[in-house]
């Protein structure tokens, strides 16, 4: 669903993407867009000692391209960050 600069994205049980196949059942997963390079965003969640779920790597945002990195918060919601592409 899209609205202004804005996506959610619904996902049917049976047919999640393999990233949120693990998701924790009541968890929310959502996306930060930033203008620090994503690059940058993932080595430093590497240096703080969070695991990287999948990227840097360019997927398809409410505008366009992005490229995004993926990670779990403590309570185990999937977090994006991304760069617009």
């Amino acid at each position: 669903m899209h609205f202004s600069a804005s996506k959610i994205s619904l996902q049917a049980v049976g047919s999640v993407p393999e990233l949120a196949r693990l998701t924790t059942p009541g968890s929310g997963n959502f996306c930060i867009l930033t203008d620090t390079p994503v690059d940058e965003v993932a080595e430093r969640l590497r240096c703080e000692g969070v695991t990287i779920a999948a990227g840097p790597d360019m997927r398809e945002g409410a505008l366009g391209p992005i490229r995004s990195v993926y990670f779990r918060d403590p309570d185990h919601n999937m977090v994006e960050i991304s760069n617009q592409a």
